[in-house]
């Protein structure tokens, strides 16, 4: 099996623009791929696993990586997706944000000399004159089919800024850009950024001519996108400081069953023959299937240690022999009691295990709270000092999440 044949088997390919030529140069290793990062944020998210493993597989069959990091478009900000404007960040908070998907991409990409390239685009769209570019570029765009594209028309009627506006013109640019300078010919990206995407082939082609060799790939739909990465209402970050190697395995072990299968295919390098025997699994044999993927995600963000520390951990929880240290767990101090006390409404949101105490009174309410075996029996319970002193107290929310609580010594 080729490696087309492997991404399209693997149910990675949306759209694509030229078939023939794409099938070929990824073959045979002649592509060089970018693929964009927007710094919203200082860590990646579950949802930007889909495009970390694609690098990962085109790479490793001698296909060439372009991981572009978004630190001009960030300033504007993608419409796609979206009801309303996305926060404007300082320049700096961008910076910070770029240097920390550095270090989180070279645990998947390898970076070495002759090797995947990092690009940050702030370095050419910075530096544009606005009055050149309108003339070099903006001249190549119809404004009538650019209102035509989704990303912008599910937002004229909430409004459309025109700094929003600018964006698909900032994409297009990026591979023009790269096209002339670092030899890229290829660019993939989800779906819902395909009309972005399918500007900067037209650009090239505009500006360079028709034979210029430029393809373009688009991936996930967006409503899978969108369904990676998050879990009630939070982001899934690689970061283990915001998302815990445990609470990162149980993500992936609480998909759904109907996910389960699609999930593995996509984003693990288990062998197709494995993954389609898998396909006939059901009723218990499909949690063994979703262990066998948390296992292999943590495994490639956290490291083998972390990965087995994690399935541990949630043996412990739920089959009642596994190594419960390695819970994720909060320490308290002092300063946090009210006269020797925290109420459990507190308590759980300094655990991090809510976003806010009107989620943790619904929770109580709903008697979806125990605390060490026993439901909470109101949201006025209250838990001493001497309560969270020693191993201190095991919440659980719903049936899944675990949590320990201690008081700092």
């Amino acid at each position: 099996m080729t490696l087309y044949e492997e991404l399209t088997a693997r149910g990675l390919i949306a759209q694509v623009t030229n078939e023939d030529e794409i099938r070929d140069m990824i073959n045979n290793g002649k592509a060089t791929f970018y693929i964009g990062f927007d710094c919203t944020a200082d860590s990646l998210t579950a949802g930007h696993f889909m495009a970390l493993t694609l690098m990962k597989r085109l790479q490793m069959a001698g296909n060439r990586p372009i991981a572009l990091i978004g630190g001009g478009t960030t300033m504007i900000g993608d419409p796609s997706g979206r009801t309303d404007m996305r926060k404007m960040l300082t320049k700096e908070d961008i910076d910070h944000n770029a240097a920390c998907f550095k270090r989180q991409m070279e645990r998947f990409i390898d970076f070495g000399e002759g090797k995947a390239v990092m690009l940050n685009n702030a370095d050419w769209l910075l530096s544009l004159n606005y009055v050149d570019l309108l003339r070099e570029v903006g001249a190549c765009f119809s404004v009538n089919n650019m209102l035509r594209a989704e990303c912008y028309k599910q937002r004229m009627e909430k409004g459309l800024s025109f700094l929003e506006f600018n964006y698909m013109i900032m994409q297009s640019y990026d591979f023009y850009h790269m096209f002339q300078h670092y030899g890229c010919n290829m660019q993939f990206g989800g779906n819902d950024q395909w009309s972005n995407m399918l500007g900067g082939t037209e650009l090239i082609r505009r500006k360079l001519g028709k034979d210029a060799h430029c393809m373009t790939i688009t991936l996930l739909t967006d409503s899978q996108g969108n369904k990676m990465g998050k879990t009630a209402g939070n982001a899934v970050w690689l970061d283990p400081n915001k998302t815990a190697p445990y609470d990162f395995y149980q993500y992936w072990r609480n998909v759904d069953d109907a996910d389960v299968l699609k999930c593995i295919r996509l984003l693990t390098f288990l062998p197709l023959e494995q993954i389609d025997e898998m396909e006939r699994w059901e009723g218990s044999q499909l949690n063994t299937a979703k262990e066998i993927l948390a296992y292999e995600l943590t495994k490639m963000v956290h490291g083998e240690e972390e990965a087995g520390k994690a399935r541990e951990t949630a043996k412990g929880l739920f089959a009642q022999g596994g190594d419960l240290s390695n819970m994720p767990s909060t320490e308290l101090t002092g300063a946090d009691l009210t006269e020797g006390a925290i109420g459990i409404l507190d308590l759980m949101l300094k655990c991090g295990l809510v976003p806010s105490k009107g989620e943790a009174r619904r929770l109580v309410q709903q008697n979806g709270v125990e605390v060490n075996g026993a439901k909470v029996p109101s949201i006025d319970a209250q838990y001493t000092a001497e309560d969270l002193s020693g191993d201190g107290l095991t919440i659980k929310k719903g049936k899944k999440v675990f949590h320990r609580a201690s008081l700092k010594a």
